[in-house]
Parts: C-alpha cells; structure tokens; sequence
C-alpha cells in the first residue's frame, strides 16, 4: 500500500530564448528528475507526473553526457526514461489539485525559468500546498517555478524564506549567463528570498520548514532523502 502520492511538476519548455533572439535547447534534467523519482518509490510512495499541458519535454542532452553530468548520468537517463514512459501520459497541470499529495517537487532543466516562472495553475497549487504545509522540494532551476506563487497583489509568497538555486556563478560556468534573460540566483534575491549558496557544482540544500531546495543536480538526492524524512 501506498505511503501517500508525490507530484513531480515538469516544465513544457523545450528552447530557451536567448536576448540576441537565438534559441537555445532544453529539457529536463535526469538526474533532477531521476533521482528523486526513485527514492520516493523506493520510501514507499507513489509519482505522478504533470506539466502545463501534460506537455512531455525533451531530455536535456547535457545532462546525458558525462563529461558534463557525471560518470552515473546514464543510469539516471535510463530511469527517467522508464519513469515517464511506465506513467504514460503526462498529467495536465490545470486539472491537478493538491489535495491528493503529500508532497510536490520541482526539477530542473532551463525549462522553469521559459514557463513555470509564471504558470498560473501552478501558482494556485503552490500557494495552497504552501498554506496546508504540504512539502515543496525545488532543485537546481526548480526555484524558479516557486516565482508563479504570487497573491492577488502580486506579492511573492515564499519571500523571505531560506533557499538556495543554480547559482550565478553554476550559470556563468555551464556558459549559459551571457545572453539569459534574467538570472535566476539574483532574480530570487531581488524578490526577497534569502537565497544560501554553496560552493559552485557542489551538493548543497536548504531547508526551511515545509520547503526543501537543492542547488544543482548533485542536490538532487538530498533534496528527496530530506523530503521522505520529513513526511516520516
């Protein structure tokens, strides 16, 4: 029997437009989605998968090259792989409430910080999961989706609270800063998070009370090992 459900929110993004107007691929991050994937399973508890649109997005082809994600990066790719392909189709985000979980992730890639930034149908659930306690856990471009939680002023609801994202510095060493839009470390600092940073590539997390961030894909464990503690 099942301790309880987790939802894993995934951005649609496959490109991420550049200020010179290029654009530039994406996808989700395997590990970020992998590894939490499997140690919920592995704790007891079900995954379900959902995006704006039920949209599945492309791997991210760094993060299946190891000279860029590790020497374990295609056991992550081939269980992420068998992850969303075991679920099916994807969930659609305007027809998911929280209600059902007890918990929600949200893994990396470039793609939250194209649309998850300002989702709308993911602003309502994070801000009644955050209301009710339910555990949130971010990693790596994650925390960008936490950006749609705004209230009906626009104020940001996780202003002020402790966390930690892909830094400047991560962004600027992938080679990926020059020609970003915005940059996401120094957007939730200008927002008012208290954003805690690590060293550069580094397994760093954050926690602060119901919400769990990670700061980059070796994050990514962690973030989920915090998760299944807490919910225990």
């Amino acid at each position: 029997m099942s301790k309880g459900k987790v939802l894993i929110v995934m951005s649609a993004a496959s490109v991420w437009e550049r200020t010179d107007g290029s654009k530039y691929p994406t996808g989700y991050w395997a590990e970020e989605l992998a590894a939490p994937h499997e140690k919920f399973v592995e704790a007891g508890y079900t995954v379900d998968f959902a995006s704006p649109g039920g949209v599945l997005q492309p791997l991210d082809e760094h993060s299946a090259d190891p000279a860029v994600a590790g020497q374990e990066c295609g056991r992550h790719v081939a269980h992420a792989r068998k992850a969303l392909e075991e679920f099916g189709s994807l969930l659609k985000l305007d027809e998911v409430g929280i209600d059902d979980y007890v918990a929600v992730v949200l893994p990396g890639g470039h793609g939250p910080v194209v649309d998850l930034f300002q989702d709308a149908d993911l602003r309502r659930l994070l801000a009644k999961a955050d209301k009710e306690g339910k555990l949130i856990g971010a990693v790596c471009h994650g925390p960008a989706a936490l950006l749609s939680a705004k209230d009906e002023d626009g104020n940001w609801l996780f202003a002020g609270r402790r966390m930690t994202a892909f830094t400047d510095e991560e962004e600027r060493l992938f080679g990926t800063a020059e020609g970003a839009p915005w940059l996401l470390a120094s957007r939730l600092r200008e927002l008012g998070a208290d954003h805690v940073e690590g060293a550069a590539y580094q397994q760093h997390n954050v926690i602060d009370g119901n919400l769990f961030t990670g700061q980059n894909p070796a994050s990514s464990t962690r973030l989920a090992e915090d998760m299944i503690t807490a919910l225990r």
